[in-house]
């Protein structure tokens, strides 16, 4: 849901509300109680731009993946001995 940007010209009351885009505009004013309350023209919390980050994010490239570095780092087997004893 959008968050809207109210203000009362009546009292300079300012106050964010969280509403459906269907509802209609509060008119009313929760300060003074006035028939001043209105949206205002706010910009947006967020810019998309780009040509998206599931095209540049995640993929394989020229750089090395987490997981190749893992297998690589758990070939050598983690115990005391360092494997060559008979247990493992």
């Amino acid at each position: 849901m959008p968050i809207y940007e109210y203000r009362c010209s009546a009292c300079g009351h300012q106050k964010d509300h969280l509403q459906k885009m269907s509802d209609a505009p509060l008119t009313t004013c929760p300060a003074c109680g006035a028939e001043a309350y209105s949206k205002q023209l706010s910009a947006a919390g967020f810019q998309l731009k780009g040509s998206g980050w599931y095209a540049t994010d995640f993929k394989g490239g020229s750089g090395s993946s987490p997981k190749t570095e893992a297998k690589s780092e758990s070939a050598a087997p983690a115990t005391p001995c360092g494997g060559s004893c008979a247990c493992h």
